[in-house]
């Protein structure tokens, strides 16, 4: 009885965890759209209730969870629409796993959102910052729910165009809207492998649920394919991570992603958006695994970004793009922890990473200000320069290292001109082609008609004379 009762309570409170930030977001941005304007500290509030009481439902589900008064499972909240045999059901998940996810999650919101508060003061954009960040909280908690890969689409492109759009917070500068909108094309681009997942699965088994195989301790995707569908589902899942989480060769947007405010560099490249992948990965562990090739491709690809980040981070100017590198090669190192079937490992590095890289970003600004305080107390300055004598970063003095290195690998170049150009000169030469066909048709036509001729000839004489 009890256990019945708990799973129909839940299938109500696990509502309320996406819905709580989906309501401050509209509170925050509807009075401004109709010039109503509102002052900070409303917007506070409301960014406060919503963060705070999706927190709160989401740890009674994780106390139910942890007590053993309910077993992971899926619980249903209707069907969204049908379209002749399919039928998308709204599924959520509730496991150790989303509810570690997407408890942190709201707590990093939640402190972020303190910080901010005066880290943005009088800023401008201070009420589209906290409605962009609801946004994303929004997207985090229905990725972190998700009890499908349907469910996971949606917050995965929510949690995408609010990042866009905070890289583009400083809109008045060309180099933030450029930056984003390179993040936002690599986001896209990566996409498409999730999206060929589902529809792999949705065509070849008519659904893309999660269920809790035997007795595991968090959900995950039965693999049901074999061969080459398990190979295209499985390859297109980690395409989809690897954009998200900066892999080798898209690692190149990260940096410039930190081109926002100080705030959402934490919480999103520090903290949780760059872990959706090795999160996704978790979560359909069993696909990752369906195959050596599969776990041997993420091996490869996580010790190739680990080296990358390492490598390009030790010649940074810049705090801001060091951390970023740092992000890169740590979440590197996940990605082939989930890649050796070290899931538990992989999960505790990502809270751990998460926490200490957020507070690496947040404390990013007030270093320069320390470091004047520093140099005033020893009454010298302090060389920050690196020191190409220790062991650790003697083979920098190679000169082609280093020059990698200070080129970030030339991967920006690479798909800049081997990818992106050459498909940008196929597309240019179709275009070329088809108004060459269709000229040579339209004069075909009006030449087989008789005004056509006759203006023809008229053309001609006219030309002759």
């Amino acid at each position: 009885m009890l256990p019945e009762l708990l799973r129909a309570t839940s299938a109500h409170v696990v509502l309320l965890v996406p819905a709580l930030p989906v309501l401050a977001f509209a509170a925050v941005l509807l009075p401004r759209l109709f010039g109503r304007a509102t002052s900070e500290a409303y917007t506070y509030g409301v960014v406060a209730t919503g963060v705070l009481g999706a927190s709160l439902f989401m740890g009674l589900l994780a106390a139910v969870l942890l007590a053993g008064l309910g077993a992971p499972s899926v619980v249903g909240a209707g069907r969204w629409f049908a379209v002749g045999h399919d039928a998308f059901e709204v599924r959520f998940g509730l496991d150790a796993l989303g509810l570690a996810y997407g408890g942190f999650s709201l707590l990093m919101v939640a402190l972020v959102a303190a910080f901010s508060r005066r880290y943005l003061h009088r800023e401008q954009g201070f009420h589209r910052f906290y409605a962009l960040l609801m946004l994303f909280a929004a997207g985090l908690a229905l990725v972190s729910l998700a009890g499908s890969l349907d469910m996971l689409l949606i917050g995965w492109e929510l949690v995408g165009i609010s990042s866009t759009l905070l890289i583009a917070f400083f809109n008045q500068r060309p180099g933030p809207v450029r930056n984003a909108l390179r993040a936002f094309v690599t986001y896209r681009a990566c996409d498409v492998g999730l999206v060929i997942a589902i529809v792999c699965l949705h065509v070849n088994f008519g659904d893309a649920d999660f269920v809790r195989p035997g007795n595991a301790a968090w959900l995950g995707m039965p693999q049901r394919a074999a061969g080459a569908l398990s190979l295209l589902i499985g390859f297109s899942l980690m395409f989809a991570a690897m954009g998200k989480s900066a892999q080798v060769p898209f690692s190149g947007w990260l940096p410039r992603a930190m081109e926002g405010p100080t705030p959402s560099s934490a919480i999103f490249y520090g903290a949780l958006s760059v872990h959706l992948g090795p999160f996704l990965l978790l979560r359909c562990h069993e696909q990752v695994h369906a195959s050596p090739l599969i776990g041997g491709a993420l091996i490869g690809v996580g010790l190739a970004t680990a080296l990358h980040g390492a490598l390009v981070g030790r010649v940074q100017t810049d705090i801001k793009s060091m951390l970023a590198y740092g992000s890169v090669t740590q979440v590197g190192l996940i990605m082939a922890e989930i890649g050796l079937g070290l899931h538990l490992v992989a999960l505790l590095h990502i809270i751990g990473h998460a926490g200490y890289r957020t507070l690496q970003i947040l404390r990013a600004p007030s270093l320069l200000h320390d470091r004047h305080h520093l140099e005033q107390m020893l009454g010298h300055h302090v060389s920050h320069a690196i020191d190409l004598d220790s062991g650790s970063n003697r083979w920098l003095t190679l000169p082609r290292v280093y020059r990698h290195a200070l080129e970030r690998g030339g991967l920006d170049a690479l798909l800049t001109d081997r990818v992106i150009g050459v498909l940008l000169d196929a597309l240019r030469g179709l275009d070329a082609a088809e108004q060459r066909w269709s000229g040579r048709l339209a004069r075909a036509v009006l030449a087989a008609l008789p005004r056509g001729r006759r203006a023809g000839r008229n053309e001609e004489k006219a030309h002759v004379s």
